[in-house]
């Protein structure tokens, strides 16, 4: 319910689980591969290159989430803030 006070542009991609499960399936696609791990360590370096690849995507192509959009509304809420406050303590 947090994420219905944010603008739509950034609610529309934050208000569903899709990324997460689409990692969570991607990540078990990786595993039926390997099928076993020698240990501990080996899935969090297979999970971690993974989250790697990902974040180079997000970063080098397409943006999924407009982050500019976000800190102009986030602006905007502060000054909006400040101002009501100060109507406040005048009143």
């Amino acid at each position: 319910t947090a994420v219905l006070g944010l603008p739509e542009k950034i609610r529309r991609r934050l208000r569903t689980t899709n990324g997460v499960e689409r990692l969570n399936e991607e990540i078990r696609r990786r595993e039926r591969v390997i099928r076993i791990f020698s240990n501990r360590e080996s899935a969090i370096r297979l999970i971690g290159a993974l989250l790697m690849e990902i974040d180079e995507a997000w970063t080098t192509g397409r943006r999924y989430l407009d982050m500019e959009a976000y800190w102009a509304w986030r602006e905007q809420q502060a000054s909006s803030a400040q101002t009501a406050k100060v109507h406040t303590l005048r009143g």
